[in-house]
């Protein structure tokens, strides 16, 4: 695997070249993305905007080596992902990728800390486990167990859970999709300060198209094309956001 710290600010983190997935065969095929291409630079936060069904989730999940395309080419920092093994595949997971879904996926017998400390035991350089709590705001809650947190409360753990072993991406399916208004633009503030202070890349999916004003681009997706690529002339605090 390529070494990402050997690489220029900005430079591609992602290059997406006619990414195509199919399921099925025949007259059932469901094209799921049809002929994307992409590059995604270090540092960026990308929103990726459009209806259900539109290849968001897809796209995501071939972006983080959950799935593998039907056709095309993925490269991360030079590594091609689309020519790579299981094991590859597995190594890029656990050393460069964060993933944050909209369900927390945390073990309720665990602690706040211990959820976060198991990601620990399987990265290269994590963080601290107590630093990456403090950078969602939860050192108070570090103690107590999922059930005594709320539904923001425990998507800042998903989030530090992703982080604490210094991902170069943060990929985000639906992060506030199971949150109140107030209680989302939280996280989404979070997700906003871990791209700015620790310069991961971030990606986004999301139907709500007010989430797209925090993005640097934001790519929307329909039928599984890319639709068009919007660079927001100011990119919008979170608490500036509404919907």
């Amino acid at each position: 695997m390529a070494n990402p710290d050997a690489q220029p600010p900005g430079a591609p983190v992602l290059r997406i070249r006619s990414l195509c997935k199919t399921y099925g065969s025949g007259e059932s095929a469901v094209h799921a993305l049809r002929d994307i291409s992409l590059d995604v630079r270090s540092g960026e936060f990308v929103v990726l905007l459009g209806a259900s069904g539109s290849g968001k989730s897809t796209l995501l999940n071939i972006l983080g080596g959950l799935d593998i395309p039907t056709s095309g080419e993925i490269e991360f920092f030079e590594h091609r992902l689309t020519h790579a093994t299981d094991e590859e595949l597995t190594v890029y997971r656990r050393e460069h990728v964060g993933f944050v879904f909209q369900f927390y996926n945390l073990i309720p017998s665990l602690t706040v800390r211990e959820n976060v400390a198991l990601v620990t035991d399987i990265a290269d350089n994590p963080m601290p486990v107590d630093e990456a709590l403090a950078l969602v705001a939860l050192t108070q809650r570090r103690d107590h167990f999922p059930s005594q947190l709320s539904g923001g409360e425990q998507q800042r753990v998903a989030i530090a859970r992703a982080i604490v072993k210094r991902p170069q991406l943060l990929l985000c399916d639906e992060p506030t999709g199971a949150l109140d208004y107030a209680t989302g633009k939280m996280v989404l503030e979070v997700i906003a300060n871990i791209n700015a202070g620790l310069g991961t890349t971030a990606i986004v999916i999301t139907h709500n198209a007010a989430i797209a004003g925090m993005a640097d681009r934001v790519i929307r997706l329909v039928d599984g094309r890319i639709a068009s690529i919007e660079t927001p002339a100011r990119r919008l605090t979170p608490a500036e956001l509404s919907w």
